[in-house]
């Protein structure tokens, strides 16, 4: 299964970055969409989540008010919008899909069975 990302850049502090993560009709239609970061040294962590179906979405507290997670249905594209990024922002974002476990509370990298390659945040001060 593959999850193709883009849309990393650099940015200064306040500015904005929307990330794409595009898939086969097939992983789209009934999978959620995680969005995970991470800088050297630390663990995978997801900062955002919308569901398959309901539309429902999650968000850290790290990035909540900030970023927003969304679907192109028409497009088999899932986003994650990027504002007021900081530069504690900065890192490697990850995509990635599961058929639809949901909780209020962030999941870890091994309960998603499809990842995207990765693309670099960096943020500048």
């Amino acid at each position: 299964v593959q999850l193709v990302e883009s849309g990393g850049g650099s940015v200064q502090a306040g500015g904005s970055l929307r990330l794409s993560c595009t898939t086969s009709r097939a992983v789209y239609t009934d999978n959620c969409f995680g969005w995970f970061r991470q800088t050297p040294g630390k663990e995978r962590e997801e900062v955002a989540r919308i569901s398959g179906r309901a539309g429902s979405s999650w968000y850290d507290d790290s990035v909540k008010g900030r970023f927003t997670a969304s679907r192109d249905n028409a497009a088999n594209t899932a986003y994650l919008q990027m504002n007021e990024l900081q530069p504690a922002d900065t890192a490697i974002y990850y995509c990635a899909a599961q058929e639809n476990r949901w909780t209020e509370s962030p999941l870890w990298p091994h309960e998603y069975p499809h990842w995207g390659q990765g693309t670099q945040v960096t943020v500048s001060s």
